[in-house]
């Protein structure tokens, strides 16, 4: 297990230098779907006094689709530390989490969706925008840099040879990517009070 953790890691990071780029003119049969999002934020989170608090991650992504057409939205949310560390939104996330979230934007965002209970396709128009609360659990005290990567807003592919086999044979199959970058400040063990700065955005191939 942990030769093969390594191994999509080595992967992860050679692909990171030699990925194509996002098409800048996209073609007559590509769509990208419109993004803007609530920057990350934190939540701690004791059921009771006798459990051991828990810290959660979230952003809410919305989804615009001005394609001109309904589209297929078959997402994936991961967020990576500096030290490759990979989690999946929703994964070891308590339903209640998203419930609380739910609570605190109920008035600007009344029909937020959970990862795991959103449709799969967006309907065109501002009127079908989704809505999605995207959690993570607590990742590695030491980071001090996360990125998340927001995959299935494109159906821009891009098909490559897997990098360091020597194999033209293996490919590797990479999808149009919002990549977010930010800055966690102040020390591990005071992090509810340090503060998340956002350093930019870009379209990736991943």
């Amino acid at each position: 297990m942990l030769k093969t953790a390594w191994a999509v890691l080595l992967l992860s990071a050679v692909l990171s230098h030699a990925a194509p780029k996002p098409a800048i003119v996209q073609g007559p049969l590509l769509w990208t779907a419109d993004a803007t999002f609530e920057h990350l934020q934190q939540i701690v989170y004791q059921p009771s006094e006798q459990s051991k608090p828990r810290r959660f991650w979230y952003l809410i992504l919305t989804v615009n689709n001005n394609t001109g057409k309904d589209i297929e939205f078959y997402p994936q949310y991961d967020l990576m530390t500096e030290s490759f560390e990979i989690l999946p939104a929703g994964k070891r996330v308590p339903q209640e989490i998203f419930e609380i979230v739910a609570t605190l934007y109920r008035d600007k965002y009344p029909l937020l969706e959970s990862t795991a209970t959103a449709d799969n396709r967006i309907l065109q128009g501002e009127d079908n925008a989704r809505d999605i609360a995207l959690i993570w659990s607590d990742f590695d005290s030491g980071a001090k840099n996360v990125k998340l990567f927001i995959t299935g807003l494109s159906n821009e592919t891009a098909v490559v040879n897997a990098p360091g086999t020597g194999d033209t044979s293996q490919r590797v199959y990479l999808r149009k990517t919002l990549e977010l970058r930010y800055h966690l400040k102040g020390d591990a063990a005071w992090r509810s009070n340090g503060d998340i700065v956002y350093q930019g955005h870009q379209w990736v191939m991943r």
